[in-house]
C-alpha cells in the first residue's frame, strides 16, 4: 500500500486537489449503479462487475493510448470523514469508478488475469508509472456533490439507467432532505422525471417490503424499471393502485390495493419460482394493451383467468371497435396483396384457396352488414 501523496494542493470552497496513489483509492459500493441489483459488496466483486458490465475496456484502453487526463481527476471522499487529515488515509471515488477500475486493470497483471481482461495491453514501466498517481478532487462528504452527479447522470451527458437513477434521487431526497423540487430545478429537469423516479421507486420499495415481491425471483434477467415508473404515470394504473396522481411519499399504496399491487408486478416482472412469465415483453406496445386492459372490468377479469395479454385486450375493445379494426387492417391487407398479386402470386394452389375462403367471409360479412343498413 503506497503511503506518500503526490504533494501541490489547489484550495477550494468544496474540494481540495491532490494526486493520490490508486491503491488508496476504493471503488464506490454506495454507487447507484453498482447497487442496480447486480451484486457486489467487495472491492474485487465491484471491479469484476465494472469489467463486465460497464465497458471499462473502452476506458482502460483510451488510458493506455494517452495516459490519464488531468482534466478528468476522480471526485472522492474521505472513507472516514472522522479521521485526522493523514496522507496514508484511503478515500472512496464517488465520480469515477470506471476510470479507477480501468487503471487497477492497467497496473496490474494479476488483477486482468483475475478478471479474463487479457485484452487490454501490457503497458510499459513508464506508463505504468504515471498512473502511480491520479489527480483527484477530494470532498468532504458526498452531499456536497449530489447536484453535480444528479445532472451528469439523470439529466446529463452520461446517463445512468432508471433504476439507478431513481435510486439516486430517492437517496438525495431522504438522506440529504432535499426536496424533490429542488432537485428538479437543480438538474434542469422540466418533465417531471424527478418526480415520476421517485414514485417508482417508492412503490417498488412498498412492492418488496409489503406485496411479496422479491426482485431477484423475476423471470427475466434484465431488471426493466422503467416498465414500471413509466406506469405509475398512468391514470388507469394509478387508480388500479389507488395512488393520488400527486401523492409522492413513502408506501404510497393503500394497505386495500398491496393485492392489486402484487399483480402488477407480477404482469411486469414474471416470477421465476412459480414459472409465470411477464405479460409485458416490451413496454411498447404491451404498456398500453395493459393500461387498457385494466381500466375493464370483464378484460381484467379475463386477464386474471390467465388469458393472454392480446385475447384479454379484444375483451377490452368490445365488439364495435374490434369490428371496426378487424375489417379496416383486411381491406389494407388486401390492397398489399392486390398490389404483389403480379410478380408473389406462381399459381399455388393453397393460396388461390385461401383466397375463395376469403371470398366467402366477406360475402357473408356484406349480408349480414346489409341487413342492417334497411
Amino acid at each position: 500500500m503506497a503511503q506518500e501523496v503526490a504533494r501541490g494542493i489547489l484550495p477550494s470552497d468544496k474540494f481540495e486537489f491532490r494526486r493520490v496513489h490508486p491503491e488508496n483509492i476504493l471503488l464506490d459500493e454506495a454507487n447507484p449503479r453498482l447497487a442496480s441489483g447486480l451484486g457486489g459488496d467487495t472491492q474485487e466483486e465491484l471491479l469484476r462487475i465494472l469489467w463486465k458490465e460497464m465497458a471499462v475496456d473502452e476506458v482502460a484502453l483510451s488510458i493506455a493510448a494517452n495516459g490519464f487526463f488531468p482534466e478528468e481527476p476522480l471526485l472522492v471522499i474521505p472513507k472516514d470523514p472522522k479521521e485526522n487529515d493523514s496522507e496514508d488515509r484511503n478515500f472512496i471515488v464517488v465520480e469515477g469508478n470506471r476510470r479507477l477500475a480501468a487503471v487497477m486493470l492497467l497496473r496490474s497483471r494479476r488483477l486482468r488475469e483475475k478478471h479474463k481482461a487479457t485484452d487490454l495491453p501490457d503497458i510499459d514501466k513508464e506508463s505504468r508509472k504515471d498512473l502511480d498517481y491520479v489527480p483527484v478532487h477530494i470532498y468532504k462528504n458526498r452531499k456536497l456533490l449530489w447536484t453535480y452527479c444528479g445532472f451528469r447522470h439523470i439529466n446529463g451527458i452520461k446517463p445512468w439507467d432508471a433504476f439507478s437513477k431513481a435510486k439516486y434521487v430517492a437517496k438525495v431526497c431522504e438522506d440529504y432532505n432535499i426536496t424533490l423540487k429542488e432537485i428538479a430545478e437543480k438538474i434542469g429537469d422540466k418533465h417531471s422525471t424527478v418526480k415520476r423516479l421517485y414514485r417508482g421507486y417508492t412503490v417498488l420499495e412498498q412492492a418488496e417490503k409489503r406485496a411479496g415481491f422479491d426482485i431477484e425471483d423475476r423471470a427475466k434477467n434484465r431488471f426493466s424499471f422503467s416498465h414500471l415508473y413509466t406506469a405509475l404515470s398512468y391514470q388507469e394504473f394509478q387508480s388500479f393502485l389507488g395512488i393520488e396522481p400527486e401523492t409522492l411519499k413513502s408506501n404510497p399504496i393503500p394497505k386495500s390495493k398491496l393485492e392489486e399491487l402484487s399483480e402488477l408486478m407480477t404482469w411486469l416482472y414474471g416470477k421465476k419460482s412459480a414459472g409465470i412469465e411477464p405479460v409485458i415483453r416490451t413496454q411498447n406496445p404491451d404498456l398500453n394493451t395493459l393500461r387498457e386492459i385494466i381500466a375493464k372490468p370483464a378484460a381484467l377479469a379475463a386477464l386474471r383467468k390467465g388469458y393472454a395479454l392480446e385475447r384479454s385486450h379484444e375483451v377490452a375493445l368490445g365488439d364495435k371497435r374490434r369490428f371496426r379494426e378487424a375489417l379496416t387492417s383486411a381491406k389494407e391487407e388486401l390492397q398489399q396483396a392486390k398490389g404483389t398479386v403480379t410478380t408473389g402470386y406462381s399459381g399455388e394452389k393453397d393460396l388461390y384457396k385461401t383466397m375463395e375462403d376469403i371470398m366467402v367471409y366477406s360475402g357473408k360479412i356484406q349480408e349480414e352488414m346489409e341487413a342492417k343498413l334497411k
